[in-house]
Parts: C-alpha cells; sequence; structure tokens
C-alpha cells in the first residue's frame, strides 16, 4: 500500500461533522481561546506553562526584515540559531535560517504556524541539524508569535524538547494595505527593499486575508568590512587562518610512495632520542616562474587568503503569498483553511576550491616542477599537492527554492464539546546549481596526466585546458510532509468550584526527505565543497490526552499524556504535569514537570558518505614537532555518515516561576528552568575526534609516523552517536512597567534576562596512553555559550508620534582552546535599537529606524576564520531603514 494520507481521509471529517448535533454558544459568554502549550481552551492566555508573546509591533520595533532578525534578538535564543550569516559556498544549508531555544540545537526546537507542524527544509544545516526555515515566512504575514519556554512533548510530540515557536497569521485584515521597506548599512552590502499587499475582508460569517509579500536583500562579502577582510586576524589579536591550500600551492610527498633512496635525501627537520630521522614532506611551490608570494609562504605551506571572495551574507530574493480564511459552513460549523507559496533565489560566493593531497603528478611528467633539476632531492618523486583552484574563478552556486503549505479542517460544537479536523500537505524543495569554480577531480587528474593543465605553472595554462576540468554541479532537496489530525475539548463534569476539562486528540503523519547531489559528488569528484546526500521516510501516528482541574478555587492542575509510534524507531510515551496557583489576586505561582523526546531526523538515520573540510589543531603533532601547519587551524578532509542505529533522545524538565502584579502598572516575573537530556545525538566533530582519539586509525587516518611522530592527518571519520546526556538550568526575569503623564505621553518599559546557570554536556576524552573515556565538560561561559544575554526597551507614545528604543546584549564567553590549551576571552557585545514613526497623516504611517545605531563590531572570536562568531554575532553593523504603511 503506498505510503501517505489522501485526501479520502478529509472526507472522513467531513461525514463526522454532519453527523453532529450543533450547539451555538450562549449570548455574552465568555470566550475561551486556544493558548499555546494546550489543546484546552481557557478564559485567559496566562497558563501554567511560561509563554512570551511577541507582537507584530514588536517585530516592527526590532528594525528586521525577516524573523530570524528579530528572533536571534530573543535572551531565550542560544547555540545553534543561524540566520543566513556565514552562508558561502561551504555551507549545506544556504539561504536558510532557525532559532534554538536554551542553546539545545534548532532540532530541538519545534516551530509551528497556528499550532501545525511544518516540514523541515530538505538541506540540514552543518550537515546534521534539521530545522524548519523561518525564512518561509514572511514578517508581513504575521500576527503575533509565541514562545513557550519550556518542554511540550506530551503537547506536541517531537522535537519540542527545548520549547516551541509558535507562529499566528494574521487574521484581522479588513481592507486593503499596502507597505514598503527600504534599508542599507552604513559599511555597504545588505541593501533591502520589501513591498507587501495585504486585503481582507471580515464578516459575521467569517473572515478572509491575503498577503502578497516580496524580499530582496543585496550579499555583503566578508571584505566589506575591514575587520574581517582577511583570514589573517593577527592585526585583531587572533589567529592567521590563511588556507593551507595555497596558489600555485605547496607539494607533499608520502612514505609509500618513495623509494628508499628517494626517502633518504629528503631534508631531516630533526632527529628524535632514539635516532628516528624525522624528514620534510611538504614544501611551498618555490620553483620556476609562478611561484607562492613570500608573504603567504609561512612554515612550509603556501597560504591562501580567502576572505575576500567569501559571502558573509548570501544576496536573497523571495516572493511570497499567504491565505488564512475561515467561513461559516452551517450552523455551529465552520471551516477554515490555509494557504502558502514561495518562491527564493540566493546566490552565494566562495573562494576557490581547496584541494588536499586529492590531486597527484607523477615523476616522470615533463610538467613536475623538478623536472629541469636532476640534482634536487625531489627530481623524479612522485608528489600530491595541496592548491586552489583559482586558475578557473571563485565558486558561485545558485539556489532555488519553492514552499508550498496547505492545510484544510473544520471545527464546530457538539453539544457541550468543540471538535476540530485537519488535513496538512507541505513541501519544501530547492535545487542548488554551482555554475562557476567547481573542478572535477577525475577530469582534473587526467588533464595533468595528459599535460593539459599545470597546476604548478598557472600562467602557461590555456582556457581549452581549463575548460576540460571544470564543470557545473547540481543538487536537488526535497522535504514533504502530511498530516491528519483532530481534537475534542470541553467540560467532563462538575468538580469544586468548576469544571474538570479535557482534550482528547490524534495525529497520524508521513515524512519524507530526499538530499541528492549529483552523481559527480556521489562518485567523490568534487573536492573542496561539502554537500550532502539523504534519503528516508517514516510514519507517525499519535494519541494525546489533557486534563484541566481546579482543585481549589485558586489553584490549577493540569495533565497531558501523549504516546507516539514511528515506523522506523519504536514508540515512546511522554506524560506533564503543571499547575497555575493563586494566592492572592495580585500573584500566580506555575510550574510544570514533563518529560519529552526528540526523533532522530532523516538526515541523521540516512545520510550517505559526505565530505566535509574543516579546520583542525593537531594538538598531539603539534606537541612533537612544533611546526605552524600541526599548530595553527588547518583543513583536512572529514568523512561524515549517516546511522541507522540511533535511538530518541529523551529529556525531562521542569519549571516554576512566579509572577507579581504589583500594581496595575508594574509586573515582574521570574521562571527556574531545568533539562535533563540522555542519549544526545551529536556529530563528535572533527577537532573533538583529533583532541581524544588522534591515534585510533579507525577514525583519524594518517600517513605513517617517523618514530614516535605521529603522520599527518590524511582523513577522518565522523559520524553521528547518541553521545550521552546534557544537563542545563537557569533563571528567566521579566520586568514590564507602563508611565502615564499628561505632558510627555505614555511610555512603557520593558526588561527581559535569560540567565544561564549550568551547562553541563558529556564528551569524550583520552589520556596519553591513548584510552578514551567519557567525561562532563561544563560549557557554560564557554565558546557560544554566553552565560546571559537581555534585552531592555522603552516605547514612547504622545499625540502622532510613535518612538522606541531597545538594547541587545550578549555576555562575554570564552573561545575555543589553541594548541597550547589557552582560551581567547571574546568581549560582551551590546547593540541599540531604534524607530520613530508618524501617525498624523490620514491612513498613512511613515517610519524611520536603525538597527545597530552605534554601529558596533562583532567581538572578535580567533578560532573563526574570518574572526567573528557568526551563530552569536552579527557582522551587518548599523543598518538604517524608512518604511511606510497606507491602509485604504
Amino acid at each position: 500500500m503506498k505510503k501517505g494520507i489522501t485526501l479520502t481521509a478529509l472526507a472522513v471529517s467531513t461525514v463526522l461533522a454532519g453527523s453532529f448535533q450543533t450547539a451555538l454558544a450562549e449570548e455574552g459568554e465568555v470566550e475561551r481561546i486556544e493558548v499555546t502549550g494546550s489543546h484546552i481552551k481557557r478564559s485567559d492566555m496566562e497558563g501554567p506553562s511560561p509563554v512570551q508573546s511577541i507582537s507584530a509591533s514588536d517585530l516592527a520595533a526590532t528594525g528586521s526584515t525577516d524573523l530570524i532578525g528579530a528572533l536571534q534578538k530573543l535572551p531565550v535564543a542560544g547555540t545553534g540559531t543561524f540566520s543566513t550569516q556565514g552562508n558561502s559556498s561551504d555551507d549545506t544549508a544556504n539561504g536558510g535560517s532557525s532559532v534554538a531555544l536554551r542553546g539545545l540545537g534548532a532540532s530541538s526546537t519545534l516551530v509551528l504556524i497556528n499550532g501545525r507542524r511544518v516540514a523541515v527544509s530538505p538541506f540540514a544545516k552543518d550537515i546534521e541539524t534539521s530545522f524548519v526555515d523561518l525564512n518561509t515566512i514572511p514578517v508581513s504575514a504575521v500576527k503575533r508569535i509565541d514562545v513557550l519556554k519550556d518542554g511540550a512533548s506530551a503537547t506536541y510530540g517531537s522535537d519540542a524538547v527545548a520549547g516551541v515557536i509558535n507562529i499566528i497569521l494574521r487574521n484581522d485584515i479588513d481592507g486593503f494595505e499596502v507597505a514598503a521597506k527600504v534599508s542599507d548599512t552604513a559599511d555597504g552590502g545588505g541593501e533591502e527593499q520589501n513591498f507587501t499587499l495585504l486585503w481582507g475582508n471580515s464578516t459575521n460569517k467569517g473572515h478572509h486575508n491575503f498577503t502578497l509579500d516580496y524580499f530582496k536583500r543585496g550579499d555583503v562579502f566578508y571584505s566589506d568590512r575591514d575587520y574581517t577582510a582577511t583570514a589573517d586576524q593577527t592585526f585583531r589579536g587572533g589567529n592567521n587562518s590563511l588556507s593551507s591550500s595555497g596558489f600555485p600551492g605547496s607539494i607533499e610527498v608520502e612514505r609509500a610512495s618513495l623509494s628508499d633512496e628517494q626517502w633518504a635525501r629528503l631534508p631531516v627537520v630533526r632527529t628524535e632520542d632514539d635516532g628516528t630521522q624525522v624528514r620534510q614532506t611538504l614544501f611551498a611551490d618555490v620553483w620556476g616562474n609562478d611561484v607562492c608570494p613570500a608573504d603567504m609562504i609561512i612554515g612550509d605551506i603556501c597560504r591562501y587568503d580567502y576572505a575576500p571572495h567569501m559571502s558573509l551574507v548570501p544576496s536573497t530574493e523571495r516572493v511570497t503569498f499567504n491565505y488564512n480564511g475561515v467561513q461559516e459552513i452551517m450552523d455551529g460549523v465552520e471551516g477554515f483553511a490555509e494557504f502558502s507559496a514561495q518562491h527564493a533565489s540566493t546566490f552565494i560566493q566562495g573562494a576557490a576550491s581547496p584541494s588536499f593531497t586529492e590531486l597527484t603528478m607523477a615523476g616522470d611528467n615533463p610538467n613536475h616542477p623538478l623536472a629541469n633539476q636532476p640534482d634536487h632531492f625531489l627530481h623524479g618523486v612522485d608528489i600530491s599537492m595541496r592548491r586552489r583552484t583559482v586558475d578557473i574563478g571563485n565558486r558561485k552556486k545558485d539556489v532555488d527554492s519553492e514552499y508550498y503549505r496547505a492545510v484544510m479542517g473544520m471545527r464546530g460544537q457538539w453539544q457541550d464539546w468543540e471538535w476540530e479536523f485537519a488535513y496538512s500537505a507541505i513541501r519544501s524543495s530547492a535545487v542548488e546549481k554551482g555554475f562557476d569554480g567547481f573542478p572535477n577531480k577525475r577530469l582534473a587528474q587526467q588533464a595533468i596526466d595528459e599535460g593539459r593543465w599545470n597546476p604548478f605553472e598557472p600562467s602557461t595554462n590555456t582556457q581549452e585546458g581549463l575548460d576540460f576540468f571544470e564543470t557545473t554541479t547540481t543538487r536537488y532537496g526535497s522535504s514533504s510532509m502530511q498530516s491528519l489530525d483532530g481534537t475534542i475539548s470541553g467540560e467532563l463534569f462538575e468538580f469544586g468550584d468548576g469544571y474538570v476539562s479535557a482534550a482528547f486528540g490524534f495525529e497520524h503523519r508521513y515524512e519524507k526527505i530526499e538530499d541528492n547531489p549529483d552523481n559527480q559528488y556521489l562518485r567523490g569528484e568534487i573536492f573542496g565543497t561539502e554537500a550532502t546526500q539523504a534519503n528516508g521516510d517514516r510514519d507517525n501516528t499519535a494519541v494525546f490526552a489533557e486534563f484541566s482541574a481546579p482543585l481549589l478555587e485558586n489553584l490549577e492542575l493540569q495533565l497531558a499524556l501523549r504516546h507516539e509510534d514511528y515506523s522506523d524507531f519504536g514508540n515512546t510515551t511522554d506524560p506533564k504535569v503543571a499547575f497555575r496557583w493563586t494566592p492572592i489576586d495580585s500573584v500566580v505561582v506555575r510550574g510544570s514537570w514533563g518529560t519529552a523526546f526528540r526523533a532522530p531526523s532523516l538526515v541523521q538515520l540516512h545520510l550517505g558518505r559526505t565530505d566535509e573540510s574543516p579546520s583542525v589543531i593537531d594538538k598531539e603533532r603539534c606537541k612533537q614537532t612544533g611546526a605552524d601547519a600541526d599548530c595553527s587551524p588547518t583543513e583536512y578532509t572529514a568523512i561524515v555518515a549517516g546511522n541507522k542505529l540511533l535511538q530518541p533522545e529523551e529529556s525531562e524538565n521542569f519549571n516554576l516561576g512566579v509572577i507579581w502584579q504589583a500594581t496595575d502598572t508594574f509586573s515582574i516575573g521570574v521562571d527556574y528552568w531545568n533539562y535533563d537530556q540522555e542519549d544526545l545525538i551529536k556529530k563528535i566533530g572533527a577537532q573533538k575526534l583529533v583532541d581524544c582519539c588522534g591515534t585510533d586509525p579507525n577514525l583519524v587516518v594518517r600517513a605513517p609516523s617517523q618514530g614516535s611522530t605521529l603522520g599527518r592527518i590524511l582523513e577522518i571519520n565522523d559520524t553521528f552517536v547518541n553521545i550521552g546526556g546534557r544537563e542545563t538550568d537557569g533563571l528567566d526575569l521579566d520586568i514590564e512597567y507602563l508611565l502615564t503623564t499628561s505632558e510627555m505621553g505614555e511610555l512603557r518599559f520593558n526588561y527581559n534576562l535569560t540567565y544561564t546557570l549550568n551547562f553541563e554536556e558529556q564528551s569524550f576524552e583520552s589520556d596519553d596512553d591513548g584510552n578514551t573515556s567519557t567525561v562532563v565538560e561544563d560549557l557554560n561561559g564557554e565558546y557560544q555559550h554566553p552565560k546571559y544575554r537581555w534585552t531592555a526597551g522603552v516605547d514612547w507614545s504622545m499625540d502622532d508620534y510613535i518612538a522606541n528604543l531597545s538594547f541587545n546584549y550578549v555576555d562575554k564567553n570564552l573561545d575555543l582552546a589553541d594548541s597550547n590549551g589557552d582560551k581567547y576571552e571574546i568581549d560582551s557585545w551590546t547593540t541599540v535599537d531604534t524607530s520613530v514613526s508618524y501617525v498624523g497623516y490620514d491612513k498613512l504611517t511613515v517610519t524611520i529606524g536603525a538597527s545597530n545605531l552605534f554601529n558596533e563590531e562583532a567581538p572578535l572570536a580567533p578560532s573563526e576564520s574570518m574572526g567573528i562568531d557568526n551563530k552569536t554575532h552579527s557582522a551587518l553593523g548599523r543598518q538604517v531603514y524608512l518604511k511606510f504603511g497606507y491602509q485604504f
């Protein structure tokens, strides 16, 4: 039988709807609404779980034209949050962005639209992270965003480990609206244009809302910012991260390809205590007419500065359509539908392709750089090379993506019970085309062997010879999801001073993902560029129940339970218990406890062999040689593959908080949160593997050792594992104050803080004898884990003017350790956003504003190639914008 869900399933809900006897709510009854984190409708927004709501005006105040620009400023956002910043030819999720709540990863944060799931992006981030691409949702279509800040697997299922981001679409448009925004950066690049048309109508029978949004952003290159314009960051006190794959490059020899006589002719760099002579095997190209520039020779390697040629932010163009509507079908029954479609184009550029000993040249090749020097020790020696194919230009890629989402359903009332059924179908697809600067390894090797291309004398090559091995690449990906869900909720029986309410429901979901690079990638013929391959699908069926009981007049208890059955790894059951207590009218005490899980993503289960080119410090070899190539970041080939034996991540979380409404104008809320995860799924990482297991030939493949001196790294084998556990806890603080004056207008102050007390994670470590063990690392305050973040702001309104001023703070944190084990302190970072709007014109609003008003540079992070941490800080600088909105 064909897997999936058909429209026949929707027809079932239609028949059931017709069989229900409906009843209208009594006139004047208090409206009950469904809040994020519960399937039971309630009369107030403040439930037992902590929810932060971000309104459309809050989003506008950030100055961001896309959702990620606003959400990444939230204090609750942490490690794993990413935007398109840092997208280059080496990125595997070009054009995508997502948020990671609590720093637990984007794949542990569930993203919903109007309370329902969304298909993940077809291309995973950093090879391993499946995520919902927030760029598919324009800001103009958003009414508000609810951020549920505790685990919610008992309510929503997999991935809701750290919390939920529920994006509520606009349903309040009545008439016709047009809006436009233009912006530019102070330091160049990243100019934006955004135009939006909105129209809709609302009657007592329903409402219909349409949005058409156009967004365009120009690219930003690292060279557009003076502090990121070079990979040699020593002028800022950072590392020299120039590529070890240079132009025209370096020559490398391996012991296995040399005779004893040839090996004995190599220069001796030192003699070990036992008399073993350690010989030089890497040489910068300084022979012939085309030589490595003297300022690019560091140690034995010809380096290359790739920074000026890399995209910091790729150029993007998106057109998005959204419809959101409800229409009464009969008394007490209404149908609803949501449709979204988007076409997006992204252009990415990276430096010329690097090779790391993939290409070789025989000793008798006429183009051998020492062919005319018979007395040289490399004459007639088979060699490999580290070089950039600058000859054929920088790598350039276009990514064209399509996104479609449809939701159709009905809701109504049967006696005292409310019911809802819906069918959803979502598909996201992308085609990535590499159209310039990509070499085919097999053809390049053939060109070397046949004399068509001389890699050591680039000036002598012909266009015909270069065209022989330059190629175009294609990568196709798609992600789809179909689901059928239904809920029924109402009051079970009277209890004390209220009623015990309940909700029961089900969800059946079918997911499929395809990520297929062309045959050149699959045959390993494209070097220096990452591309993933993954194909898999799964079915999932879930049933759930939820209860809300008024134990006392001022004490509410919430219970939830969800059982999920997966076709590819088994089943899981997750409970949640929460309470809401109001000891006095001005104080609310709330708490929750529950378990959560994250199913292994289809990428983590089914990823085929994938090559990447991480920069790694070979710390053990550095201790032995002291060579720059071993003691500074050097690129190596790492091979990553999926693991079908993975088990789901499991977690336990609890939250305890209090809200004090001191006066009508002042409130303060404090929440303590705690997460305990087990069987964490992670790609171990090239640096971690080299640090812990650098002598294990199954994990780190090296050239033969010379005496006790380890051979150079040739290849690193990485995969996904259930690595162990993670524990983190902390505090959230929310303060709001409203000041109304007769002469200065109205001032609304707010302060939001997330303070992490602990962030411990299990990892691998090895002792001096090479024995591997699992240890616990405290990452709090370490790289990409600042201890706290806060935002503070004031909104002011008076007569025809509205203004806001906000501060965004990211705490300092320690960078990754260098070869000596020392850690640089990355400075804290504070930026200021502001805007002023004039609403005195009839139906017209004009706004001028700026993000990062004082043009604060991103602080130095020495471990990063260009000296900035793209996932924590932004290099865009000051961005000034002008926008208007008109209602007809």
